[in-house]
């Protein structure tokens, strides 16, 4: 099983460029000193890899860009982690289909890269990108992306307000659409938190946790499950469970 690290998002309000969860990307990355940045999701793509390198420069660490091009394949092979950044879901995917790059990320991880994510890039770990809030701005090849979950994440997940009186659909209303067409379980991950997968590999299955803490005032929890057939539920700490879907975790009773 790969190694991930996958945020909902890269800013708390108030707060810096991932300043939130600096100590979970030093545990992460275990002595690497170096990570290669994808900037796909952003539009001015040089602009959106110098922030994201003087953020990491505060914690010591080196930041590469991947380049939209053929070289692109020969620096995946030499990188020691790679963060894929937020932005725009669709456009993320559309550029590494086009350039053949979903393919080789996905080799690459699954041979032991060690692959963080926020927003969009969080997105991409799962088996599509059907459950982004993104606009399609354009309109990649396929919907497939790079299948290192066996479910999809909703990042920024965002409860209904009570006293709203916005009578429009809820992120609840988005994820129970998708759930009437595909019985596939969604992990919505809020603001502040993220998804720690580690272990596997030749020896026994993964683990799975949730950390961080949701900004989001009046949140009951950091993370909420959405299945088919049931209401949601949420989730904390230990979550394991989700890769073995309704056999695994669910409900409490």
């Amino acid at each position: 099983m790969p190694e991930l690290l996958l945020f909902s998002n890269s800013v708390n309000h108030g707060r810096g460029f991932l300043d939130h969860g600096w100590e979970a990307v030093a545990e992460f990355l275990d002595g690497r000193d170096e990570v290669t940045f994808v900037p796909f999701a952003g539009g001015d793509r040089p602009a959106y890899t110098r922030r994201v390198a003087d953020a990491f420069a505060t914690q010591g660490l080196r930041v590469r860009g991947l380049p939209a091009t053929d070289e692109a394949h020969a620096v995946l092979a030499d990188s020691q982690a790679v963060f894929v950044g937020g932005g725009n879901t669709f456009r993320l995917v559309d550029t590494l289909q086009r350039l053949d790059l979903m393919t080789a990320l996905r080799g690459a991880v699954g041979a032991g890269l060690r692959y963080m994510g926020s927003s969009a890039g969080t997105n991409i770990a799962a088996p599509t990108l059907r459950t982004t809030n993104d606009m399609p701005i354009v309109e990649p090849p396929s919907f497939d992306t790079l299948g290192l979950l066996p479910f999809q994440i909703n990042p920024h997940y965002l409860d209904a307000d009570p006293a709203s009186t916005h009578q429009g659909e809820t992120r609840e209303t988005r994820l129970g659409e998708f759930l009437e067409v595909d019985d596939v379980d969604v992990l919505g991950l809020r603001e502040g938190t993220y998804l720690r997968v580690s272990g596997g590999g030749d020896g026994p299955a993964p683990h799975a946790r949730i950390g961080g803490s949701a900004v989001q005032p009046g949140a009951p929890g950091p993370a909420v499950v959405f299945r088919r057939g049931v209401r949601p539920f949420e989730v904390s700490g230990d979550v394991t469970g989700l890769f073995s879907g309704r056999d695994g975790i669910g409900p409490a009773t």
